[in-house]
């Protein structure tokens, strides 16, 4: 059986010096070497912590981050676009709110099932770039 060893705080409770040797020694706050991350100097060998030597890459450096897609109905994209046969949307997903009268042919980086359906029904197409 390990007996476990008492803490020094415990142990010099009583003892006016506690184990500092003589009373002059710890009288300032020297004695404490600092405060924080006081003694990582130049040379400092003893306090080599996490900020100074990271123990790797960070994982949210390898997370891929997620693009927000801008939302637009179909019926905005024939008040916008009338008249037009091809429009490119970039960084938009295509809603099926709204009806379209037109042929049209839309390129976009997503599109809802409806909105598929409608702009097809329509006799145009939908072209979806999978990132």
């Amino acid at each position: 059986m390990v007996n476990k060893k008492r803490k020094k705080v415990t142990r010099f409770r009583g003892t006016h010096t506690h184990g500092r040797g003589a009373k002059k020694k710890a009288r300032g706050s020297g004695n404490r070497g600092g405060v924080g991350r006081a003694g990582s100097g130049k040379k400092a060998d003893q306090k080599k912590d996490l900020i100074n030597f990271p123990p790797g890459k960070d994982k949210t450096l390898r997370r891929k981050k997620k693009i927000k897609l801008k939302v637009i109905n179909l019926s905005q994209i024939s008040e916008k676009f009338a008249g037009k046969k091809e429009v490119v949307l970039k960084g938009f997903k295509i809603l099926g709110e709204g009806e379209l009268k037109e042929k049209i042919t839309i390129t976009a980086d997503a599109a809802s099932e409806s909105a598929i359906g409608k702009v097809k029904k329509a006799g145009g197409d939908i072209m979806v770039k999978k990132a």
